[in-house]
């Protein structure tokens, strides 16, 4: 157990030290993001009398999109640098590797988020930041990231990843996506977390089958 999570740190590690050098994972993100809430601001001010009512589609649109850009770049520098099949050779758990990678795509996507929170308030006036909502946000955030590993692995050897990803991975996203977009309207509505518990309920059962599935099956997803 102890050289397992060694190996999770390891790559965790890793993908952090290669992100923090280069900033290529959240440059495209966060101005992927910028731009999308810019546009559905705009667009939104001349049809919508309330713009509050459509504030959790547009933070979860933000959310999955670009955290897409971000998934679909974590086996990339292993693949571009010819490391991807010495990584697979390694004589660890595989499923480890897909922990260290989880993890690290778990905490790009939750960085962007913090980054667009603030952007989402001031562009659309609404008091949207609260403990609950964080909440959503980071079970939400751990199905997208848990799932988009694990497609962004299957996808890496294709020549059309860019588009295959997103095509694979926004169906089976979708009861998450559903659930955190529900959550959000009903704290903007006055609920407390007591009032969603469905939908928390929803959030984790899927994070956890996820997760369980990802683990099972990762190491039949990297085989080429």
């Amino acid at each position: 157990m102890k050289r397992y999570l060694q190996v999770v740190r390891a790559v965790l590690w890793k993908d952090l030290r290669i992100e923090l050098r280069t900033k290529d994972a959240f440059t495209s993100m966060a101005v992927f993001a910028v731009l999308a809430l810019l546009i559905m601001n705009f667009a939104f001010e001349l049809r919508v009398p309330d713009k509050s009512m459509v504030v959790p589609g547009v933070l979860w649109v933000a959310v999955a999109f670009s955290g897409v850009l971000g998934l679909g770049r974590a086996f990339v520098n292993e693949k571009d640098k010819g490391s991807l099949a010495g990584l697979m050779l390694a004589p660890v758990d595989r499923s480890a590797i897909y922990f260290g990678k989880m993890l690290a795509n778990l905490i790009f996507i939750l960085v962007v988020e913090v980054f667009i929170l603030p952007l989402i308030v001031l562009f659309f006036n609404v008091p949207l930041i609260s403990a609950p909502l964080l909440l959503i946000l980071l079970l939400g955030t751990i199905g997208l990231a848990a799932v988009g590993t694990v497609f962004s692995a299957l996808t890496v050897n294709t020549r059309a990843r860019e588009v295959l990803l997103p095509v694979l991975l926004f169906p089976i996203l979708l009861p998450v996506l559903i659930a955190g977009i529900r959550s959000t309207i009903g704290l903007l509505e006055g609920d407390t977390l007591a009032d969603l518990t469905n939908w928390l309920q929803l959030l984790a059962f899927f994070d956890l089958l996820y997760i369980v599935v990802a683990f099972v099956t990762f190491d039949h997803v990297v085989e080429e």
